[in-house]
């Protein structure tokens, strides 16, 4: 497996720190954490740094589903900003979430996912990346938490993946997910099944087994000795 950890839980390090600690630990990916505090700053220590750099599109705030044109809009332009610096830095891909919806009626629904499809088919046209749209948790408010979602989504924009392993385990369908065409990379974390509660493997409920279907992924964590803690049942599972 080609692993490597999000700056989530190091983003107050400076780059170079941040940089060290992944090849101090043998970690081969980075995934920055998108956020505009973080992407306006000068980041150009990640271009060239040996490493695979991914970016998590910012999430704060951001809905490319929304009923509102003005907000839809404005998220959606953001990202586009977001894909714009990953080309910069050399990045070979961003994750974008694929929204939410205030009301979870059906009728609604249907149409914060064709907003969501049109949004994401916009950015992909505006993007020199790859475009990885996340599943999500098994709250309604969430798009994208179905496999038929997701591959609806897929199917209709050309997009790539990115299975988060905790969003699957809360919604019962992460080894369905994991059987998905064209995934860039995954997410891990764990959970107790019910809530996404982002903690160690081998912490919660999901079934390490799954990890042998996984070629690429970064540990999702705000902790980075839960990193490395996930990062050591990983290895002792003889996949790195």
């Amino acid at each position: 497996m080609k692993l490597g950890f999000t700056t989530l839980a190091v983003f107050m390090n400076e780059n170079n720190e941040i940089i060290d600690l992944a090849q101090k630990h043998d970690f081969e990916i980075i995934e920055i954490l998108g956020e505009e505090m973080i992407l306006e700053k000068d980041n150009h220590e990640f271009r060239d740094c040996g490493l695979d750099i991914r970016i998590h599109s910012p999430t704060v705030d951001i809905n490319i589903a929304s009923l509102n044109k003005g907000i839809r809009k404005e998220s959606v332009r953001q990202i586009i900003n977001c894909a714009n610096i990953a080309e910069d830095l050399n990045a070979s891909a961003i994750t974008v979430h694929p929204g939410i919806i205030g009301r979870n009626e059906p009728h609604l629904r249907e149409q914060a996912m064709l907003f969501s499809i049109e949004s994401i088919g916009e950015i992909i046209d505006n993007s020199n990346v790859a475009i990885s749209v996340e599943n999500m948790p098994v709250r309604g408010k969430f798009l994208g938490n179905t496999v038929e979602e997701i591959e609806r989504i897929q199917e209709e924009t050309g997009c790539y993946l990115t299975i988060d392993t905790g969003h699957g385990n809360t919604c019962g369908n992460l080894e369905e997910m994991l059987n998905l065409k064209k995934i860039s990379y995954c997410h891990l974390n764990d959970n107790d099944g019910k809530k996404d509660q982002h903690i160690a493997l081998g912490d919660g409920t999901m079934d390490l087994k799954l990890l042998k279907k996984i070629d690429t992924a970064i540990i999702e964590l705000n902790n980075f000795d839960n990193i490395l803690k996930s990062q050591e049942v990983i290895r002792k599972l003889g996949l790195i």
